[in-house]
């Protein structure tokens, strides 16, 4: 069963995502004798050497971290221009460097924005720029830690398809889409604050 949520759907997953290899052991970040959960905003994603390792199937529609490729813009600008090439970015990723790689973000039919674990807000925030300041008009998809709770939220910044974490259900995330009937606030999904969209005068 698949655990993509698409335009209020659940969908089959088009895209296969491509992940670098893990090379040598990670290593766990403190501060001030404490685990550091998020990467720091800038902070390098993959290593070279593991860009340099990863395996691009050779046919298909595939879902790339923005380093492999910008390491691979020649060998698979045949597929870029055939739609088959989406780019995936992790929260901490500035969205400068993606708009500094295309001329026309809207070139893509993909962005997929990976969320390492529920508590990192910073999801919300790159949803709203990439819709608002960056104009991207395609699918907006939101993958890694993503649980129920975020899914109205993320639509709310600009989010149009979720894939589901793969322990929970889809069914039920699905569901909380409709959470809400009349949010409050303006936002990405509708940029009208409550007080200007009913009309709650009087006969």
């Amino acid at each position: 069963m698949s655990n993509l949520i698409k335009d209020n759907a659940i969908v089959v997953d088009e895209w296969t995502r491509v992940t670098p290899p893990v090379l040598g052991e990670e290593v766990v970040k403190k501060q001030a004798g404490k685990v550091v959960l998020f990467k720091l905003t800038g902070e390098p994603t993959y290593s070279q050497e593991q860009i340099a390792a990863t395996q691009i199937p050779a046919t298909g529609k595939i879902l790339l971290p923005l380093s492999v490729w910008q390491a691979n813009v020649e060998r698979l600008a045949g597929r870029m221009a055939a739609g088959e090439v989406g780019i995936l970015i992790a929260t901490h990723e500035p969205l400068e460097m993606l708009a500094a790689t295309f001329a026309d973000i809207n070139e893509l039919p993909l962005i997929a924005v990976f969320v390492e674990r529920f508590p990192d807000g910073r999801i919300f925030t790159i949803g709203n720029l990439l819709r608002t300041r960056y104009g991207f008009k395609n699918e907006l998809r939101a993958v890694g830690d993503v649980l129920r709770d975020q899914l109205f939220f993320l639509k709310r910044s600009g989010f149009n398809s979720y894939l589901i974490r793969a322990d929970r259900s889809a069914e039920d995330a699905l569901a909380s889409l409709q959470d809400f009937t009349q949010p409050y606030q303006g936002a990405v999904d509708d940029k009208l604050p409550v007080w200007r969209r009913l009309n709650r005068s009087h006969a």
